[in-house]
């Protein structure tokens, strides 16, 4: 078991989200990086698609009643261990009545946590993740008990050498394929969507990130229609927005990009002012 002290800004358990129900309107949800919270897993010898603990600003405070191993993974955030700094991205051995912490993010804005065997809490809809209508809470909240499995067997050297990539946090390249209306924009339009750096403006969340810079449009709203995590949104007045992995199903605004999933982990790491430039890849012929 583990026990929360100090939720923190905005944390909740998140696995790689819910499948097969987004005909009930049901959204996916899931780990915004999945890179990073696959990488606090494998770290530890699970499935990458385990549950993690996502961290959003500021970290949680966990005590821990059992001895396991644990990953820190994602922004830069200097986890302490009874108040002795650890290395992320690295298996950091665990013993009963530890306290885990966190100072101030350095770099990212999104840390996940693995545990050894993952947070075993509660499944709804084939997924542990938290989200507001579908499960009993969508954040950690002070004294929640998380269920864990106590250690087992681990391996330390066998999964302590995976080469990280920290191009999560450099890069303000967004790759993107051309959305169902894309074609509908004028050459000038398209080449403003690839040619300009856009800023994230105050209005990002888990569901969507909105974009500071307009263009201007002339596109009527189309028959509600599918969307998903990553679709790039043109609204009537010209605002663009990215949709996450808390988004609705549907959607009537104009689909003008969707992001590869590697570019949505991206994105999932910036925050209001952050710059990104969208970049147009074909699509394999």
């Amino acid at each position: 078991m583990v026990k929360v002290l100090k939720p923190g800004f905005y944390s909740s358990i998140q696995d790689f989200g819910r499948f097969n129900c987004q005909q009930y309107g049901v959204p996916y949800s899931g780990v915004m990086d999945r890179y990073s919270a696959g990488l606090a897993n494998v770290v530890l010898g699970n499935a990458s698609d385990l549950a993690v603990i996502e961290m959003t600003m500021t970290g949680v405070t966990l005590q821990f009643e059992c001895n396991t191993f644990i990953c820190v993974a994602g922004a830069h955030m200097n986890p302490k261990v009874n108040d002795r700094l650890v290395e992320q991205n690295k298996p950091i051995e665990i013993h009963e009545g530890d306290v885990l912490s966190f100072e101030k993010f350095e770099k990212g804005i999104r840390g996940y946590l693995g545990v050894l065997g993952g947070f075993l809490s509660k499944e709804v809809l084939g997924s542990r993740s938290m989200y507001k209508g579908i499960t009993k809470q969508n954040v950690l909240l002070k004294n929640d008990i998380i269920e864990i499995n106590a250690k087992t067997s681990f391996s330390m050297n066998k999964h302590s050498l995976i080469k990280v990539k920290d191009d999560v946090f450099e890069s303000h390249f967004i790759e993107v394929l051309k959305g169902p209306e894309f074609d509908l924009l004028t050459q000038e339009q398209q080449e403003f969507l690839t040619s300009n750096i856009f800023s994230v403006s105050k209005n990002n969340s888990r569901m969507a990130y909105q974009l500071e810079e307009r263009l201007e449009n002339a596109l009527k709203p189309i028959i509600t229609s599918p969307v998903l995590p990553g679709t790039v949104q043109l609204t009537p007045s010209g605002q663009l927005i990215v949709l996450m992995r808390d988004c609705q199903t549907t959607g009537g605004y104009p689909r003008v990009f969707q992001l590869k999933e590697s570019s949505i982990n991206i994105l999932a790491q910036k925050f209001t002012g952050d710059a990104i430039q969208f970049r147009l890849l074909e699509y394999l012929k």
